[in-house]
C-alpha cells in the first residue's frame, strides 16, 4: 500500500508509515494507513497493531499545503485508531510533531526512544491542532500542561514528554520489539489501556513571552476548556470550528507563506544535482571581532575544527573572553554539559598569524569592512591555501567580484554574510560571486546545513539583498524624522505593527558610526538629506548604546532607551539647515512609508536577480531584520495589499515631495505585475 508498509511480527500487524522525508501525514498517506488498519483489524490472525515510522522520525506533522483544500474529516483516522477493538500502540521515534503526534494521542498506548522530540507547533504556522490534539492532549495531561505545550509550540524530549504522563515508557533496547510486546499484553488483558479522561500532574511549562498570533491563542484556550467541561464529540466539533477559522486568517496564510518560503530557499534551480558538497572538517577564521568571534563559535559548537586569526593580542585577549563567556552562559542555562564545554574549547585555537590557513578547508574572512583591508587578506589567502579551499568573506555589503579578483580562483570565492550575533542567528546569506562555481555555492550551502543555518543564495550587489534593503527603509525612518516624527514615534509605530524593534533602536544597537563609515565608503552620488542625523550624532560622540548615547540615551550598564530632548532639538536644526519644514505625522503614515520603501527596493533586487525569489526576500527580512512573521514579509505584505494598490501609492508619495520623486518611482517589475493582474507569488510558483 503506498506510503504505508505492512510487517508481521507473530500476532502483531506493524504499520511503518514511509513518506520520506519526514512521514508528513497527507490526505493520501492518512487514506493508506486508514485502509490499513481496517485491515488489520479484520485479519483474525493479528490480534494488535503497532504504528511506528520509517527514516528519520515518526511523522512531523500534516502537510500544510493541503490545509486551503476541501478533503476528508481529519479526525476520521485518529477516531478509528481509538476506537478499535484491536490494541494499537505508538512506537515513537525522532519528531513526533503535529498531525503525527495526534495520531499518536488516539493510540492506546505510546512508547518512545530516548531520542524522540513531541510537540504540537501549530500555533508557529497561526493554527491549532486539527485533528482531536486540543481534546485528547488536555485530557491526558491535565488542562496546564496542555496548554504550555500548545501555546509555546516546542518540542518535549522524551523525559519530559513520560514525566507528564504523555508517553507512558521510554524505550533504551529495540523499539518495534518492545512494542509488540507491550501490544500484546494489552490484547492478553496483563496492562490496563490509559482512559483519556484521567487528567495528568499540573506541571508547569515555560510559555512565550511575546502573545502568539490571534485567533489561534483564543482557540487554543476555548478548545482546552471544552475538552475539561465537554464530551468528546462535542470538543472535536469546536476544535474543527476554530481550526477552518485560524486557516483562513491572514496571520495564519502569512506564517504559513513563511514556513514554506524558508524551506524552498535552501533550493537553487539551476544547480547541478550530481555534485556532492566537499567536507568541512578545519576552518580558519581570519579576524577576531564580534562577527568572527560569533563565526568560529558557531563551527565549533557543530564539531568543526577552527584557528581564530588576530594579529593584535588586545584583539585575542577580548576574543577569548567573549567566547569564554558565551560557552559560559550556555552552562548556566543547561544549553551544554561541562564535558561539551571542554570538547568545544578544544576545537577553537586562537592565533597570531595566518599561516594555520595553509591547511584549512575553508576560511572565512570577517575582518574590518574596508575593500583594501580585504583584498589584502585574499592575496595572501590565496597564496597560502590549497586550491581546494573554499575563501569566503562576510562582508555586509562590499562587492565580491573585486574580491575575487585579487586571487587566482575566483571560482572558489564566494560570501558567507553571518548576522549578528551570529551563534543566535539562522540567517546566512550565502552569495555567489560572477565567477562562484556550482561546486563552491554547493559547498556554501552544505556548510549552512552543518551548522544549522537558513540559507539564502543571493548574488552581488551593495548590501546583497538584506543590506540593500536597509537603506530605504532607514532613509525613510530618517526623512519623517527631518519632517517632524520623533525617534520614539518612529520605532513605537513600527513596533505596534509587528517588528522586533524599529530601525532608529536597531541603529544605537548595532553603532550609528558602523552606518556612517559604511555611507561614506559608498562611492555613488548622495542626497544632503541622507543619513543627516546619523552624521551629527556621530560627530558629537553618539555612537549608539557602546557610547551611551545615540538617538536614545543609555543609563550606565543599561540597554533601556531613554528619550532625550537634546536629539529632538537637534533634529530640528538639521531640518531647519535642509530647508525642510516639520509637520504633525500620524503613525499610519510612518507604517506606509516604511512598508512601501521595502516593498519597493525588494521589487528592484528582484528585477535585477540579485534575489532568486520573492520569498527568499521575505525570509531575510523574517529571520535577520525582526519583521513581523504574522506578516509573512514584504513582498508578501505585497501580495496581501494587492500590487495595484502598492502602484498607486507609490505614484502618491512621488508626488508628496518633487526631491524624493526617484526613491518612489515604482519599478517596472511592479507595473508589470499590477498591468497583468499577477502576484510576486505567482514569479515564484514559476521557479
Amino acid at each position: 500500500m503506498q506510503g504505508i508498509e505492512r510487517q508481521a511480527h507473530g500476532a502483531v500487524a506493524v504499520l511503518l508509515l514511509n513518506r520520506p522525508p519526514v512521514n508528513a501525514l497527507s490526505g493520501a498517506l492518512a487514506a493508506a494507513l486508514s485502509q490499513a488498519l481496517q485491515d488489520g483489524l479484520g485479519d483474525p490472525a493479528v490480534r494488535a497493531i503497532v504504528l511506528a515510522g520509517q527514516g528519520r522520525g515518526f511523522s512531523a506533522g500534516a502537510d500544510i499545503h493541503g490545509f486551503d483544500q476541501p478533503g476528508s474529516d481529519p479526525h476520521a483516522l485518529t477516531l478509528l485508531v481509538e476506537s478499535a477493538s484491536k490494541p494499537v500502540v505508538a512506537a515513537l521515534h525522532g519528531h513526533v510533531l503535529g498531525a503525527g503526534l495526534e495520531l499518536a494521542l488516539a493510540c492506546h498506548l505510546r512508547v518512545a526512544s530516548a531520542e524522540a522530540r513531541l510537540g504540537l507547533p501549530e500555533i508557529r504556522l497561526g493554527l491549532i491542532p486539527g485533528a482531536g490534539g486540543t481534546q485528547r492532549l488536555p485530557r491526558l495531561v491535565g488542562a496546564e500542561a496542555a496548554l504550555a505545550i500548545m501555546l509555546s509550540g516546542s518540542e518535549l524530549q522524551a523525559h519530559h514528554a513520560r514525566d507528564l504522563g504523555l508517553i507512558d515508557a521510554i524505550v533504551e533496547a529495540d523499539l518495534l520489539e518492545q512494542a509488540c510486546r507491550l501490544a500484546l499484553d494489552l490484547a492478553d488483558g496483563s496492562r490496563p489501556h490509559r482512559h483519556l479522561a484521567r487528567q495528568g500532574p499540573a506541571v508547569r511549562l515555560p510559555t512565550p513571552m511575546k502573545a502568539p498570533p490571534q485567533p489561534a491563542e483564543q482557540a487554543i484556550h476555548a478548545c482546552v476548556a471544552a475538552a475539561m467541561d465537554k464530551d468528546l464529540a462535542s470538543g472535536l466539533a469546536l476544535e474543527s470550528q476554530w481550526f477552518e477559522r485560524c486557516v483562513q486568517s491572514p496571520d495564519s496564510k502569512a506564517m504559513r507563506h513563511a514556513f514554506a518560503a524558508e524551506r524552498r530557499s535552501r533550493f537553487v534551480p539551476s544547480l547541478p544535482t550530481h555534485l556532492t558538497p566537499q567536507p568541512v572538517q578545519s576552518a580558519t577564521v581570519v579576524g577576531a571581532g564580534t562577527m568572527g568571534a560569533g563565526i568560529a563559535l558557531c563551527m565549533a559548537d557543530k564539531g568543526i575544527t577552527v584557528d581564530l586569526v588576530e594579529p593584535q593580542e588586545q584583539g585575542r585577549h577580548r576574543a577569548e573572553r567573549a567566547i569564554q563567556a558565551h560557552w559560559r552562559a550556555a552552562l548556566e542555562k543547561g544549553r551544554i554539559t561541562h564535558d561539551e564545554v571542554l570538547e568545544r574549547q578544544d576545537r577553537i585555537r586562537i592565533r597570531s598569524d595566518l599561516s594555520c590557513a595553509a591547511g584549512a578547508d575553508l576560511v572565512i574572512e570577517a575582518v574590518f569592512e574596508n575593500m583594501a583591508l580585504k583584498c589584502e587578506v585574499f592575496r595572501q589567502l590565496d597564496a597560502l591555501c590549497p586550491e581546494k579551499a573554499l575563501l569566503a568573506t562576510n562582508t555586509s555589503s562590499l562587492d565580491i567580484d573585486r574580491i575575487a579578483q585579487v586571487t587566482r580562483r575566483p571560482d572558489r570565492v564566494l560570501g558567507l554574510h553571518f548576522f549578528s550575533p551570529a551563534p543566535a542567528m539562522r540567517l546566512l546569506e550565502v552569495v555567489r560571486a560572477e565567477h562562484t562555481s556550482s561546486q563552491s555555492l554547493v559547498d556554501g550551502l552544505a556548510l549552512a546545513r552543518q551548522l544549522n543555518k537558513l540559507a539564502v543564495v543571493a548574488r552581488v550587489g551593495p548590501g546583497f539583498i538584506g543590506n540593500r534593503m536597509v537603506a530605504p527603509y532607514a532613509r525613510q525612518a530618517e526623512r519623517l524624522m527631518l519632517e517632524g516624527a520623533s525617534p520614539a514615534q518612529i520605532d513605537r509605530a513600527l513596533t505596534r505593527h509587528g517588528f522586533a524593534m524599529g530601525p532608529l533602536a536597531v541603529g544605537d544597537l548595532v553603532g550609528l558610526d558602523i552606518g556612517v563609515r559604511a555611507a561614506a565608503e559608498d562611492p555613488r552620488p548622495r542626497d544632503p538629506r541622507d543619513g543627516a542625523v546619523a552624521r551629527r550624532l556621530v560627530a558629537e560622540g553618539r555612537l549608539g548604546q557602546k557610547s551611551g548615547a545615540g538617538f536614545y540615551r543609555y543609563e550606565p550598564g543599561s540597554r533601556m532607551a531613554v528619550d532625550d530632548p537634546s536629539v529632538s532639538a537637534l533634529i530640528a536644526q538639521e531640518a531647519r539647515r535642509l530647508g525642510m519644514n516639520q509637520r504633525v505625522i500620524h503613525d499610519d503614515e510612518i507604517v506606509e512609508r516604511c512598508m512601501l520603501a521595502l516593498i519597493r527596493e525588494g521589487a528592484m533586487v528582484l528585477e535585477e536577480g540579485i534575489a532568486l525569489r520573492a520569498g527568499d526576500v521575505d525570509v531575510v527580512w523574517l529571520n535577520g531584520y525582526g519583521f513581523p512573521r504574522r506578516l509573512g514579509g514584504p513582498m508578501h505584505q505585497a501580495d496581501v495589499m494587492g500590487l495595484p494598490i502598492v502602484l498607486q501609492r507609490l505614484i502618491k508619495w512621488a508626488r508628496h515631495d518633487p526631491l524624493d520623486a526617484a526613491l518612489w518611482r515604482p519599478p517596472g517589475l511592479i507595473e508589470r505585475l499590477a498591468r497583468e493582474g499577477r502576484r510576486f507569488a505567482d514569479l515564484d510558483a514559476a521557479l
